[in-house]
C-alpha cells in the first residue's frame, strides 16, 4: 500500500501543470531577452555602418529589457497576490457571518462537478469540519499551491531569463561580420527562438510544431518592422 502511495505522489508530480508558473515567466522572459534586444539591433544595424552604437543599442537593450521584465513581473504578480489575499479574507468573514450558506454554497459547487445533492452535501460537511477556509479557497474561489502568485519567483525568473535570452544577440553583436549583420542576426535569432520553442514544449508537454510556427512568425514580423523602421529613416549613426 505504501508502494502504491509513493507511486501516486510520483504520478501527480510529473504533471505539466506543476511547472505552469515558473515555465511561464522563464518561456516569456527568455523570447523577449531574445526578440528584444535582437530587434534592436537590427534596427539599428540598419541605420549604422558602425559596430559600437549597434553593441551600446543592445546592452542598453538588454539591461533596460531585463530589469523591466522583472520589474513588471514582480508587480503585476504582486497585485494577483493582493487580489488572493483580499478574496481569501472576505471569504474568512462570509464562514464566520454566514456558515450555513457557505456549507451550501460549496455543496453546490460539488453538485454542478457531478455529484449526487446528498453526496454533495456530505462531502462539504466533511471538508468544512476539516478546514473550511481551505476547501472553499480551494473549491469556490480556484486558488490552490499550483495557481497561487509567486511574485518574487516570477520576478527572478522572468528577469534572468530574459538576460540569458538577450546575450545571444549580443554574442553576434560583438563577434560576426559587420556586412551582414542584420541578417545574422535574424538568423540567429529565429534559430534561438526555435531552440527555445522545443524546450519549452517539450518542459511543458505540449507540441512543438505548434510552438515552431508561432516563434518564427512573430519574430519575423517583429524584427521584419524593427529593420524596416531602421532603413526608413536611413540614420547614420557615427
Amino acid at each position: 500500500m505504501e508502494t502504491n502511495t509513493e507511486n501516486l505522489d510520483t504520478y501527480l508530480d510529473n504533471h505539466f501543470i506543476h511547472r505552469s508558473n515558473w515555465l511561464r515567466a522563464a518561456v516569456l522572459g527568455a523570447n523577449d531577452g531574445i526578440l528584444s534586444t535582437a530587434s534592436i539591433a537590427i534596427g539599428v544595424a540598419a541605420a549604422s555602418d558602425m559596430r559600437d552604437p549597434i553593441v551600446l543599442a543592445t546592452v542598453a537593450g538588454l539591461v533596460a529589457g531585463a530589469l523591466s521584465m522583472a520589474a513588471g513581473e514582480y508587480v503585476s504578480v504582486s497585485s494577483q497576490t493582493d487580489i488572493e489575499k483580499a478574496d481569501i479574507e472576505r471569504e474568512r468573514i462570509e464562514l464566520e457571518e454566514m456558515p450555513e450558506i457557505e456549507l451550501l454554497r460549496l455543496a453546490e459547487i460539488y453538485e454542478k462537478r457531478g455529484l449526487k445533492k446528498e453526496t454533495a452535501l456530505i462531502v462539504a460537511k466533511e471538508f468544512t469540519e476539516k478546514d473550511a477556509l481551505a476547501a472553499h479557497v480551494r473549491d469556490e474561489l480556484g486558488i490552490n499551491e499550483i495557481s497561487q502568485a509567486k511574485p518574487l519567483q516570477a520576478a527572478l525568473a522572468s528577469g534572468a531569463s530574459f538576460v540569458l535570452g538577450g546575450v545571444l544577440p549580443l554574442i553576434v553583436t560583438l563577434f560576426l561580420p559587420l556586412k551582414t549583420m542584420e541578417y545574422t542576426l535574424y538568423l540567429s535569432a529565429i534559430f534561438f527562438l526555435i531552440i527555445l520553442g522545443i524546450v519549452s514544449a517539450k518542459t511543458g508537454g505540449s507540441g512543438i510544431w505548434k510552438a515552431i510556427v508561432r516563434v518564427t512568425f512573430w519574430g519575423t514580423i517583429a524584427m521584419g518592422i524593427t529593420a524596416w523602421v531602421g532603413y526608413l529613416f536611413g540614420i547614420s549613426i557615427a
